[in-house]
């Protein structure tokens, strides 16, 4: 456990619980984060998710955008529930990412775990556009991926990071509960 995972944990703490209050301030605490943790998974060859974070740095600016200019009036978004079509079509180009990325990271690196990790990074970046938008189905999407996750990374010796993830699992059961409670979500 290095100063660089504590620092990163404690950041994550923070962000996710500053996303379930739908406080704006998680997007650039999240962006701090998601760049120290980039450092931490190349160091131990988990190239997947080292990826997953470089793209989640740009989707923490996506989601601040969204959160204080997104929606019809360009007012901040919402929360919303997907429509059935959108939630099986997200969940298809979660499963195709992930065949895509397993088999790269499987062919051409040396990645640790190259199909789960490939799995959990592209269903990961579903749940984050899905938070991004403030779609409700984003927090059960995130105890599945967290749940999972937490797997890996005891299995990589990354207790401090696994115990991280399943604080983001009660984190996500809260994010559910609390914006279940938001006004009626709209399906759209």
């Amino acid at each position: 456990m290095s100063p660089l995972e504590i620092v990163a944990a404690a950041l994550g703490v923070i962000a996710v619980w500053l996303t379930v209050k739908q406080n704006i301030w998680c997007w650039p605490i999240g962006l701090v984060m998601v760049l120290m943790y980039s450092w931490i998974f190349f160091d131990i060859k988990l190239y997947s998710d080292m990826l997953l974070q470089v793209v989640y740095a740009a989707l923490q600016l996506y989601g601040w955008w969204q959160w204080t200019r997104g929606g019809g009036e360009h007012n901040g978004r919402e929360v919303s529930r997907l429509s059935s079509t959108g939630l099986v079509g997200s969940l298809m180009i979660g499963a195709l990412g992930s065949a895509a990325l397993g088999y790269v990271m499987a062919t051409h690196t040396d990645a640790a775990a190259p199909w789960l990790d490939a799995a959990l990074t592209a269903f990961s970046l579903v749940a984050q556009v899905w938070m991004a938008q403030k779609r409700l189905e984003c927090w059960a999407l995130w105890i599945i991926v967290d749940l999972i996750f937490v797997g890996l990374f005891i299995s990589k010796g990354l207790y401090l990071t696994a115990a991280l993830y399943a604080l983001f699992t009660l984190l996500a059961v809260q994010g559910w509960r609390s914006w279940r409670r938001a006004p009626e979500p709209a399906y759209a």
